[in-house]
């Protein structure tokens, strides 16, 4: 038996992943000669960023039965992300989006195979007994049996006792309305027992102006992270809350970046690692992903994330009050 399979798997990311159709070069899609084809998806994004640095990840959705789904599968088995699908939920068609550097990303997913998925896909996911199970709000969004889907995910992974993760990911154009949105959203975040927010969307989801309205929001998620941009990130924990600025980044393409924080923070956690640790490895991811054109960025493995993470070169010393926060001078751009 292959040892990497026998492994037993640490995280399931389950949401939709498309085709990603790029001009080469960085021209628009309108004069472009060439483009290439690659995959992306906020959840099998962070499976990747997982499985590079060496985590045991495995990604469940539906695919259609066509190139570019059998070419999404072979991808993500390359980076050694286990995909679990059900031979006949490869049907219907794979979702496909066009990026142009110009102007921005047209997405051809509407009625996708993904868009299919049910409860059937969660019990899949958690047959597998992950130690985190990874969602995203754009799942909820895609039609009523996803929204369902993962509300089902987040109730019977806490009975079986499997961490949450869920990632806000506000989507404006796949929702009816932001009140909608709004309301939704919250109420899976409050079920969730990680989550990840940008202060941007919380604000214009839920009209919170400071990362400390989000807390007053979500008093009861057990870690709440609110990203600032190019400000930073905090991390609540209980009454606790840790603060980790930025790196200084020369920024490429933002696409993903979200995604990679993501990867990097619970590649620490799944470690036991410190709030700081978990916070500079999200940063660290982040820029990685906000320096190429790729989602994902050049490849970084956990022993060069931990040395990046503990070098007091790129972090600022800390000083830490008796209310837990941990104050690092500003950086920019993450």
């Amino acid at each position: 038996m292959d040892v990497a399979t026998s492994r037993p798997i640490e995280v399931v990311c389950l949401g939709e992943t498309m085709g990603q159709i790029v001009p080469a070069g960085g021209a628009s899609v309108r004069t472009a000669k060439t483009f290439k084809m690659h995959h992306a998806g906020a959840e099998s994004n962070v499976a990747v960023g997982l499985s590079r640095l060496g985590h045991t990840v495995a990604w469940v959705s539906r695919l259609g039965n066509d190139a570019i789904g059998l070419r999404i599968a072979d991808a993500l088995e390359r980076e050694g992300v286990r995909v679990l699908l059900e031979a006949e939920e490869t049907s219907g068609r794979t979702g496909l989006f066009v990026k142009d550097p110009a102007n921005g990303v047209s997405y051809y997913r509407a009625d996708s195979a993904a868009s299919r998925m049910d409860r059937q896909d969660v019990s899949r996911a958690l047959e597998a007994t992950p130690r985190v199970l990874h969602l995203s709000g754009i799942t909820a969004a895609l039609s009523p049996s996803c929204d369902d889907a993962i509300a089902y995910a987040l109730a019977t992974a806490k009975k079986r006792g499997i961490v949450t993760s869920f990632d806000v990911n506000y989507r404006a154009a796949l929702w009816p309305s932001a009140a909608i949105a709004a309301d939704r959203l919250l109420e899976l975040a409050r079920a969730s027992d990680v989550v990840f927010v940008g202060l941007d969307e919380a604000n214009t989801l839920w009209e919170t102006e400071s990362e400390h309205a989000v807390r007053e929001l979500l008093p009861s998620v057990p870690r709440l992270v609110v990203k600032d941009g190019s400000r930073g990130a905090i991390e609540f924990v209980g009454e606790q809350f840790t603060e980790v600025s930025a790196l200084v980044v020369n920024v490429v393409e933002v696409v993903g970046a979200g995604d990679a924080f993501a990867a990097g923070y619970l590649s620490a956690f799944l470690q036991g690692a410190t709030s700081v640790s978990a916070l500079r490895a999200g940063h660290l991811m982040a820029r990685n992903a906000l320096g190429s054109r790729s989602d994902f960025g050049r490849k970084i493995d956990r022993s060069m994330l931990t040395v990046l993470a503990n070098d007091p070169a790129l972090w600022p010393a800390t000083d830490e009050s008796s209310d837990g926060r941990t104050s690092h001078s500003r950086g920019a751009a993450s």
